[in-house]
C-alpha cells in the first residue's frame, strides 16, 4: 500500500455554478458518478479542509481538494541500469511496464519516485518520456544547466521538424515490431496528433487533422511473413506518436491495445469505464534504441545506446 495523495483542482470561470458531484464526474470520467458520490459523501472531497456535499456548488478561483486514501498499486519493475553518467546528465534503460510520472493508479510505481527514493539529495529529472510499455534510453537532467539545455534543445528539434535537412540537436530512434507489412523499406509518417474524445479519461492523443504537425522516419530492418521489424527516427515529440503515426498507416504495433488501424483509439461500444483501453496499457513492443544529443556543458555531440529486448534484435548491420 503507498500513502495516498492529495489531488487539486481549480475551478475555473465555465465551471462555476456546477455541483461537486457533476465537478467530478464531468472532469474525471475514468470513475462513475456513483462512485465520485460515495467519495463525495465519506469526506474524502474537501474545501479549505472542510468536507463538500455532493450538490455543494462551485465557485470561480476557489480549489478542491481530493484525499485519496492508500491503495494498492500494479505491480511494475523498478529496477533499471545507468547506461552513462556525468555530473550533468544521466542516460537509464527504462524497462517496459514503468510508466515514468504518477497516473493511471501509479503513484509510487514510478520511475520518478524511485528516483527520488535513489538520489534523495538531488534526484535526477527526465527532461522526456516514455510511455509505459516504452523500454529503451532515456535522459535524465542532473543538474539546472542539462536541464534548461535539453528542453531547448528538444523545442528546437520539434520547431525545425519540417525540413529533414535542418540541424536537429536531439535524434530520438526507436525499434517497434508491426504485423506484416507493404510499408517501403524508407518512408516518412507525417499524420497530425491531437487530441480526441476518449470515453474514460476524457480525451487521448490519436490521429486528428485539426492536431499538430508530426513527423516520423522509418525504415523497415527485417520482413517475415508475421510480422515487420522498423526503426522508426522521430522529428517532433508528440505523445505516442510511433503508435499513433504506424497504426494511422494502417500498421498498428501488434499487441497495442489502444490504437487500431487509423490511428484512433480502440474503444469497443458496451465496455464499462474501467475496461476500456487507455495509452498506459502494454502488450505492444517499443524500444527506445539511440539518442542522439549534444552534451549540455561541453558541447560535444553524444550517442546513447541501449539493446533491444530479443524479440526486436535485428541481425544485420545497425
Amino acid at each position: 500500500m503507498n500513502q495516498g495523495w492529495i489531488y487539486s483542482d481549480r475551478i475555473t470561470p465555465a465551471e462555476a455554478g456546477l455541483s461537486v458531484l457533476d465537478f467530478y464526474t464531468n472532469r474525471y470520467r475514468h470513475s462513475s458518478r456513483e462512485k465520485w458520490r460515495d467519495r463525495i459523501l465519506s469526506g474524502q472531497i474537501r474545501r479549505n479542509g472542510i468536507p463538500l456535499t455532493p450538490d455543494d456548488r462551485l465557485e470561480a478561483g476557489e480549489t478542491l481538494a481530493y484525499h485519496r486514501p492508500p491503495w494498492e498499486e500494479p505491480d511494475a519493475p523498478l529496477e533499471f541500469e545507468i547506461l552513462y553518467e556525468d555530473e550533468d546528465l544521466m542516460a537509464i534503460a527504462k524497462p517496459s511496464g514503468l510508466p515514468v510520472l504518477p497516473g493511471g493508479g501509479f503513484l509510487t510505481h514510478t520511475l520518478l519516485h524511485q528516483l527520488r527514493l535513489r538520489y534523495p539529495e538531488n534526484p535526477p529529472i527526465p527532461v522526456h518520456r516514455l510511455g509505459r510499455g516504452t523500454s529503451g534510453v532515456m535522459v535524465l537532467g542532473r543538474s539546472p544547466l542539462a536541464r534548461s539545455v535539453l528542453s531547448r534543445q528538444l523545442r528546437d528539434s520539434t520547431a525545425t521538424a519540417h525540413d529533414p535537412q535542418a540541424p536537429h540537436p536531439i535524434r530520438k530512434t526507436y525499434r517497434a515490431l508491426i504485423g506484416p507489412s507493404n510499408l517501403p523499406d524508407t518512408f516518412t509518417l507525417t499524420t497530425a496528433i491531437g487530441k480526441v474524445e476518449h470515453p474514460a479519461l476524457g480525451y487521448v492523443y490519436a490521429a486528428s487533422p485539426t492536431g499538430l504537425p508530426s513527423y516520423s522516419d522509418g525504415r523497415v530492418l527485417q520482413r517475415w511473413p508475421d510480422s515487420t521489424l522498423v526503426e522508426i527516427t522521430i522529428r517532433t515529440g508528440r505523445p505516442h506518436q510511433i503508435r499513433i503515426h504506424l497504426a494511422a498507416a494502417g500498421f498498428p504495433l501488434l499487441g497495442d491495445p489502444l490504437y487500431g488501424v487509423g490511428g484512433m483509439p480502440i474503444c469497443p461500444e458496451g465496455f464499462e469505464n474501467e475496461i476500456v483501453p487507455v495509452p498506459g496499457d502494454v502488450g505492444y513492443h517499443l524500444h527506445a534504441f539511440r539518442l542522439k544529443l549534444i552534451q549540455p556543458r561541453t558541447q560535444e555531440p553524444m550517442e546513447l545506446v541501449c539493446q533491444p529486448p530479443k524479440v526486436l534484435a535485428y541481425k544485420g548491420l545497425s
